[in-house]
């Protein structure tokens, strides 16, 4: 899977974990250069709270536009550290 931001990809990786439609990329995988954390978080019920990045050195910025759950509940483990897209980045098959 391929994670892009203005034709520029953020994250690309063979082994992202799929949890209610999104696919969650390892964070090795992931281009922290150009991602500038966020003071944003939110809560999930099960799967506990999230933190934001934002883009902004790939292009025109974009607000929070990639979240991960540095400590997840137990019931979502698998996606610890993980990190997910969304509002505008493009996540398809590489």
């Amino acid at each position: 899977m391929r994670a892009t931001w203005n034709g520029v990809v953020i994250a690309e990786s063979e082994e992202t974990v799929v949890v209610e439609g999104n696919q969650y990329f390892p964070p090795e995988s992931v281009v922290w250069d150009v991602l500038e954390a966020s003071d944003s978080r939110s809560t999930c019920p099960w799967k506990g709270q999230a933190h934001y990045w934002s883009v902004g050195g790939a292009g025109r910025p974009g607000q929070d536009v990639a979240w991960s759950y540095p400590d997840p509940s137990a019931a979502a483990r698998q996606i610890a550290g993980h990190v997910a897209f969304w509002r505008g980045v493009s996540v398809e098959q590489s």
